[in-house]
């Protein structure tokens, strides 16, 4: 005892910044030990919930690749695919002021319906793939005061024509709401303002009541949702493999799984709310701003192949969140009957009957 007295005071007598330093690393080992042990408390008590892997579809994104959109999705619910986060693109449906075109979405309701597979409907201005914000050309040169209202009339036709269906499972009101530096949103005057979303959220409950409604973070991995609207639950993009412009390479995120059961578990806790994964990255990245058909199969597997997908489905379970939507679904399709390349439909597939 005397001795550790001794050796303490060595310590405490050294100088200031050795003090601060050690302190500040001694708080960085304590925050990140109890967010481990707030992760192994959130893996522990969702492990008894059924596992759903899911994909995201995108008809547009599929006929960008040169695939049909029907059979892409004929074959993602052919291998055993249950949940599928489907898009409505205020964009594609509402091309004429006041007229809609439901028939693309019809599809893939029929279809969804026919496989019993259940959807989560993505809906507002802001919805998944380049440019995010997709309004129609008639509307970009309206103030907000005027697109908003005719924006909240497209979503009331949308919510209205699919609440009834067995398939609906759930709503996703926006998508990355105030994520910036990506997309054209930052563009249109005030697609980021809160109250926007708010009103938005509040549509949706009131128009139907019955189904979960799903606001995403904004974030890869950080930030915390604050402030209103508080939807029944929270959903959460993982990506692991990108292109660094800035080092000139593909970039593996350090983030270990539980990392993201951390952020899951502490949002149970304060907030009572669940917390799903709706972008699990599983597509290529291509380098230097490329499209995918820019470049060959042997650059694209440095980014994803078969053994990375495997792992991919692997990181997300790890994660303890037990609802995740995979995101390029339509790349494996792209993959297998254009470059005539089974090995990620096969990973695929095999995952998918293994849930």
């Amino acid at each position: 005892m005397a001795k550790l007295k001794k050796r303490f005071g060595t310590f405490w007598r050294a100088g200031l910044w050795h003090k601060v330093f050690t302190v500040f690393v001694a708080v960085i080992v304590l925050f990140v030990a109890y967010m481990y042990a707030i992760a192994q408390w959130y893996i522990y008590t969702e492990k008894s919930k059924p596992l759903t892997y899911g994909v995201s579809f995108i008809p547009d994104y599929a006929q960008s690749l040169g695939v049909d959109p029907q059979q892409t999705l004929d074959g993602l619910l052919s291998i055993g695919v249950k949940h599928v986060r489907f898009v409505s693109y205020w964009s594609d449906i509402e091309t004429t002021q006041g007229t809609y075109d439901f028939s693309q979405l019809d599809w893939q309701f029929q279809k969804a319906e026919a496989a019993h597979a259940k959807v989560s409907l993505s809906l507002g201005l802001r919805q998944p793939r380049w440019p995010e914000c997709h309004m129609p050309d008639w509307a970009i040169k309206e103030p907000p005061s005027a697109w908003q209202p005719q924006l909240e009339s497209f979503m009331s036709a949308v919510v209205q024509r699919y609440k009834n269906s067995p398939s609906l499972d759930s709503y996703q009101v926006e998508n990355e709401f105030f994520l910036t530096g990506f997309g054209l949103c930052e563009q249109i005057p005030g697609s980021l303002d809160r109250s926007r979303l708010v009103a938005e959220y509040n549509l949706v409950k009131k128009l139907d009541p019955s189904h979960t409604v799903i606001i995403n973070r904004s974030n890869n991995a950080l930030g915390w949702p604050a402030g209103d609207p508080k939807p029944d639950e929270y959903g959460i993009s993982v990506y692991k493999r990108v292109w660094s412009p800035v080092v000139g390479r593909y970039m593996e995120y350090p983030i270990p799984a539980w990392y993201y059961g951390s952020l899951a578990g502490f949002q149970k806790i304060f907030l009572h709310r669940d917390m799903v994964i709706h972008e699990l990255q599983a597509e290529a990245w291509a380098p230097n701003g490329q499209s995918l058909q820019d470049i060959g199969l042997a650059e694209q597997n440095k980014s994803l192949n078969a053994q990375r997908l495997k792992d991919r489905f692997g990181y997300g379970k790890a994660t303890g969140m037990r609802t995740m939507d995979l995101w390029g679904a339509e790349y494996w399709y792209y993959r297998l009957t254009v470059l005539h390349d089974p090995s990620l439909w096969n990973v695929a597939k095999q995952e998918f009957n293994q849930q």
